[in-house]
């Protein structure tokens, strides 16, 4: 029998970020899944932050060179890899100049939110997708994590479902305990729209809060997995109220081997 496939879309991952519960699921979720069996790809931006000597990134020419057109401008998509030897996995990142070259990751110094954090959002979801589709690499699952992957269901399901790598594929999206307070841009839905989304679909962000992007992230996945032990109450009704399949939070000891049995519950 064919090892089934897993993406793993990521928002952070240590080492290359600071230890964060994220991060942490980030860094031995794949791991654990990849020991049960199944074949993995990790993706993660290349923030500022990430020190590309020290953690050995080259790029990847054949898969680098396209342009992503966000707001009108043309935005090189560079692909980066890295190794973690000691789980025998690669992470790919998705890099750009405009978007990821600032050493801060979501917020400035001083806290505050970036202006074109929804644009940061589409170019990663969009720059996954696309790399996935010249590795020629077809998953039978998507497993999304952190709000700055919250595009990549509405994506899935409505931009790149005819795509024969990604018809078959599922989405599984996690919530986490994590926030912004500033609203994302009022161009969000604009900057968001590609061939296949139609205004229906991204009605939740004329208002682009922190719960409506999650919501965005949950109407459109096909499963939910609770990853913080507390999460957003609002967002813990919506996806009680939304009957999708769900799996409430797994303690750290447990937790892989609950996400794997719940991924053969998706498939």
């Amino acid at each position: 029998m064919e090892k089934k496939r897993i993406l793993f879309i990521s928002q952070e991952i240590t080492p290359y970020l600071p230890e964060t519960e994220m991060s942490k699921k980030g860094r031995f979720l794949p791991q654990g899944i990849q020991e049960h069996g199944r074949e993995i790809r990790t993706f993660m931006p290349r923030y500022g932050s990430v020190n590309e000597r020290r953690n050995q990134l080259h790029e990847v020419i054949r898969l680098s060179g396209m342009n992503l057109v966000i707001n009108d401008a043309d935005h090189p998509l560079i692909i980066k890899v890295a190794s973690i030897q000691a789980a025998r996995m690669q992470v790919y990142f998705i890099d750009n100049e405009d978007y990821f070259h600032r050493k801060a990751v979501l917020k400035d110094s001083k806290g505050r939110e970036f202006d074109d954090n929804d644009e940061r959002a589409v170019f990663f979801a969009r720059g996954v997708l696309e790399t996935v589709i010249k590795l020629r690499w077809a998953p039978d699952l998507i497993h999304c994590h952190g709000w700055l992957a919250s595009l990549v269901p509405l994506y899935i399901k409505k931009a790149y479902h005819d795509d024969p790598l990604f018809e078959k594929s599922k989405v599984v999206y996690s919530v986490y305990d994590e926030s912004f307070k500033k609203p994302l841009s009022s161009a969000a839905v604009e900057n968001v729209m590609i061939d296949g989304i139609d205004a229906a679909d991204v009605e939740l962000l004329k208002n682009p809060t922190y719960e409506n992007m999650m919501k965005l992230g949950v109407q459109h996945a096909d499963a939910v997995i609770q990853g913080s032990e507390t999460i957003n109450p609002e967002l813990a009704e919506y996806i009680a109220a939304s009957g999708k399949l769900n799996l409430g939070y797994q303690a750290e000891e447990t937790y892989i081997d609950a996400y794997n049995d719940f991924y053969d519950k998706v498939l």
